[in-house]
């Protein structure tokens, strides 16, 4: 076991959110209503991919997550010819991502690691999504640390210094939780530990693009009831 963690950071969109299942969903659903067919995995997946793209590494941007969803989806719709669907099915769509379900794991897991750390939402989602994926799914933080606070989205430092300096504690006292090694590689830079807890299921069928942790990860658990055995909690 780690010695000296006051705290935990979460990173929430794919760590701790079925984002594929949600938005494959959506756009099938908005598919059906116009007689659309589509690989609607894959497009999920792209979707996915171009919206990480637009909103990471941002610093003082005049847009948030929301807005990158809202930006993609029109350039998938035009791209891959969607022109049938309507402003409110691209409106349901959008919504869907504030309506996202919670891995299974994580609920339970996120109260019992709440008892003896500080646990927190670290994410480059907006602020309002996350209260809305939280609210729906019971998840109890006790901070939420939006990119969209900071000004600076990771893997910027910037972001993970700050959300040591909010939180009150030391990088070193805070684990970064994720399923991507680009963002705890980034916050162990930043002084962090971090622990790599696998999301075989995040992308679909297609698989994660980086499924294997980096060796120098302090944690790697198959799922966050391990997370919470491993920190004694």
């Amino acid at each position: 076991m780690i010695s000296g963690i006051k705290a935990l950071a979460f990173d929430t969109g794919g760590t701790i959110l079925d984002w594929h299942r949600g938005i494959s969903a959506a756009l099938a659903a908005a598919g059906q209503r116009r007689s659309i067919s589509a690989d609607w995995a894959a497009a999920t997946n792209e979707y996915r991919r171009r919206a990480l793209k637009g909103m990471t590494r941002q610093v003082r941007p005049d847009f948030n997550i929301d807005d990158v969803h809202s930006r993609v989806l029109d350039g998938l719709a035009g791209e891959l010819g969607w022109s049938a669907l309507t402003a409110e099915d691209r409106t349901a769509i959008q919504r869907a991502w504030h309506t996202l379900d919670a891995w299974p794991d994580f609920p339970t897991a996120l109260v019992r690691l709440r008892r003896r750390r500080v646990v927190a939402s670290f994410t480059i989602l907006s602020t309002s999504l996350i209260v809305d994926v939280s609210r729906k799914n019971g998840l109890d933080w006790d901070c939420v640390v939006s990119c969209e606070m900071i000004g600076s989205y990771k893997p910027n430092p910037e972001a993970y210094i700050t959300c040591a300096k909010w939180l009150g504690y030391r990088p070193e006292e805070i684990v970064m939780v994720a399923c991507h090694n680009f963002d705890l590689l980034a916050a162990r830079k930043a002084g962090y530990r971090s622990a790599f807890v696998r999301r075989p299921d995040e992308w679909g069928a297609a698989g994660p693009p980086d499924p294997q942790p980096d060796p120098s990860h302090d944690i790697v658990v198959d799922d966050f009831g391990q997370l919470a055995d491993w920190l004694g909690c």
